[in-house]
């Protein structure tokens, strides 16, 4: 993997305080990239970037604060960065949570999940479309996962009020990510953008996110505790996927970025398989026009 240009690039790297997004951002910075970590607890933020320091000295580095649980603390940090900075080369919408046990809402409403994973991202990345495409390359990259392949887009029940499930709603969630990297690939040819829109997922690997998940239920967890060493990956390795959609030179627009080891659990970064679901246009295009209502969110549409 290869910077793109001699200058220095600058990435936000959402949820960036731990696990794969710390990882991600260490990435960058190895790579001599400027990064903003982003992340919802200024005491965790302050000392992920107090650690990234320390691991890459020199580094150009900084927290700012970020809660995808609110489409205002959404604004206000794109209101932020627009004023600050004048191009932005990489967004990785990275932060998210998985299989929350009782239904949860966001503060403006949304089911936890679906809100946290996929809408404050899909807002986000409408709001910071104008210094994403003053770069000279533009990408945006979002995290998705193994999951994505038992989701289902539930316009009738999208928020989870009738019928709530963890596994199904964090599924439906990055779904709905994937789906998200392929529409706005389209929009982005459709209207001249040039920005280049991939996905990832990191396989199986060891993160606070991951240990929660396999907590929430019981005998597969145990099992999964059993055999965890063995088909498993470190943070560091579940980030190079992403790390290669963000700045490989041999990525195509609209790829999807995963392990190529034995059932994209672990292992080198390749294409990974999308699923039908994830390569339904008429789902992605009738979500896009959902979270557009839901959100406010407003594109540079041709």
């Amino acid at each position: 993997m290869t910077d793109r240009d001699d200058r220095s690039p600058l990435a936000v790297v959402t949820g960036a305080n731990t696990g794969l997004g710390l990882a991600t951002a260490d990435g960058l910075l190895r790579r001599k990239y400027r990064v903003i970590v982003a992340a919802r607890n200024p005491e965790k933020g302050h000392a992920a970037v107090d650690a990234l320091r320390n691991d890459s000295p020199g580094a150009d580095v900084r927290f700012e604060p970020l809660d995808l649980d609110s489409l205002d603390s959404v604004r206000d940090f794109a209101a932020r960065l627009r004023a600050s900075e004048a191009a932005l080369d990489g967004l990785i919408n990275n932060a998210g949570i998985m299989a929350l046990p009782g239904r949860e809402l966001t503060r403006d409403g949304f089911e936890r999940q679906l809100g946290v994973n996929y809408l404050g991202h899909f807002l986000l990345t409408s709001l910071l479309l104008p210094p994403l495409l003053a770069a000279p390359a533009p990408r945006v990259v979002q995290l998705s996962s193994l999951a994505h392949r038992g989701g289902h887009i539930d316009f009738d029940d999208l928020h989870g009020e009738h019928r709530y499930n963890p596994w199904r709603a964090y599924r439906q969630s990055k779904l709905a990510m994937l789906l998200f990297s392929q529409a706005l690939q389209r929009h982005s040819t459709d209207n001249d953008w040039g920005l280049t829109s991939l996905a990832a997922h990191p396989g199986l690997s060891r993160t606070a996110l991951f240990d929660h998940g396999v907590k929430s239920r019981a005998l597969v967890g145990r099992l999964f505790r059993v055999l965890m060493p063995f088909i498993t990956q470190t943070a560091t390795e579940g980030a190079r996927p992403t790390l290669h959609a963000a700045i490989a030179d041999d990525v195509r627009p609209g790829d999807y970025i995963g392990p190529a080891g034995i059932a994209e659990t672990r292992g080198a970064p390749g294409r990974a398989h999308i699923a039908d679901v994830g390569r339904d246009r008429a789902v992605a295009e009738r979500l896009w026009q959902v979270s557009c209502e839901s959100t406010g969110a407003r594109w540079l549409e041709a």
